[in-house]
């Protein structure tokens, strides 16, 4: 399959993920007797990934995250040629979902892009109070075994056919840890959609939100490389 392909397949499930993940807290977090809450969102996320790995895996790998593909590029999965496009496609496609994400909401009484629109962040705006520190620290670690996840679940020698079961119950769990901290993010194209439109301090702080997970998915690189090393 060609690149062009590939990365187009990218955007789609990026955008998928955005709309759908990002769309239930936006949407369906807040009702008073019928909001599905912290846990609502967390499995929305890890179904929706899940969904989009059977369905788009075989495609493109459904990466739909610019820090899985840079630790899939460490551990020797993926080629780093191919990085940049990948990412780029990622965020156009969390972009897109942002917006369409903005569209359906934009007309209910009340919604203010500006207040958050499920926006990452620390300090003042993380949803339990968390401080920059705590919050890079839980990006990075949970990103980390996110990312570890996907390599095992992966690998060759790993149970076929349960992959994307894994990766999308790992990601629902990171996310029910992340989301009083972060609003957990774990992937920088999820982060920067929405803060292109919220503007002011989703952007001010998106730096940690693309630093922290790339760094946690380096370091799951190398270790799984290490690790799983078969001795001679």
């Amino acid at each position: 399959m060609g690149l062009g392909k590939r990365a187009i397949t990218e955007a789609v499930g990026t955008f998928w993920l955005v709309f759908c993940g990002c769309g239930s807290a936006v949407l369906a977090c807040g009702f008073p007797q019928y909001g599905i809450g912290f846990v609502g969102v967390a499995l929305t996320f890890g179904l929706t990934l899940m969904c989009l790995a059977y369905a788009i895996g075989h495609i493109s790998g459904c990466h739909v995250n610019p820090a899985v593909s840079v630790g899939l590029a460490v551990a020797g999965r993926f080629s780093w040629s191919e990085v940049p496009m990948y990412v780029i496609a990622q965020v156009v496609g969390a972009t897109a979902g942002a917006w369409a994400l903005l569209k359906v909401a934009h007309s209910h009484a009340g919604f203010n892009v500006h207040a958050g629109f499920a926006s990452d962040g620390f300090g003042l705006h993380s949803p339990g109070g968390f401080s920059l520190a705590s919050g890079f620290a839980a990006e990075a670690a949970l990103t980390c075994m996110f990312v570890m996840v996907i390599l095992g679940a992966t690998d060759v020698r790993a149970p076929k056919g349960f992959a994307p079961i894994a990766i999308g119950f790992a990601l629902g769990v990171a996310h029910l840890v992340g989301i009083p901290v972060t609003n957990a993010s774990f992937n920088p194209a999820r982060s920067t959609g929405p803060a292109i439109f919220c503007g002011g301090w989703a952007l001010q702080q998106l730096w940690l939100f693309w630093l922290a997970p790339i760094l946690g998915a380096v370091v799951a690189g190398i270790a799984y490389g290490v690790l799983s090393k078969q001795e001679n």
